[in-house]
């Protein structure tokens, strides 16, 4: 009786743990597309969906290291720069792309910096929460196949 008692226990610890996953997800994902629209990233990176598609989307001029997240740097400007991939003549290749110029890094209103930095931050939760589903449906497919 207590073995399966226990195995009940571990399959709603399981349960909940998927749970607190898709709602972190869903809330992760609003809120990127409410800042989407706030730093008008649409003029250059067009509709929101089509964010996903960049291999990666990096910062200039504001630090996004742990150690020092959000400190700014000195006579440097702020530009968020997303790297999207493309084909040419049968090689895979990349090439950046300026999402949008913000400015002098010392000149950055904290409130716009802070909307930046999460952005980037809450992109890349998003990224990697999508490539966990890739490697998913890959093992899903190979489960079946063998």
């Amino acid at each position: 009786m207590d073995n399966k008692l226990e195995r009940l226990k571990a399959l709603a610890k399981k349960a909940d743990a998927i749970a607190t996953y898709e709602i972190e997800r869903k809330k992760n994902l609003k809120r990127l597309e409410a800042l989407y629209a706030e730093l008008e990233l649409a003029q250059k990176g067009g509709p929101f969906e089509g964010i996903f598609d960049y291999s990666a989307i990096n910062l200039t001029g504001v630090s996004l290291q742990p150690e020092n997240l959000g400190e700014i740097f000195q006579r440097r400007y702020v530009q968020m720069i997303a790297i999207a991939p493309y084909e040419d003549r049968g090689r895979r290749r990349s090439r950046n792309f300026n999402l949008r110029y913000f400015g002098r890094a010392e000149s950055l209103d904290d409130a716009l910096k802070g909307k930046i930095v999460e952005f980037i931050l809450r992109w890349r939760l998003e990224k990697s929460f999508r490539g966990v589903d890739h490697y998913r449906d890959m093992l899903r497919k190979l489960d079946g196949s063998f």
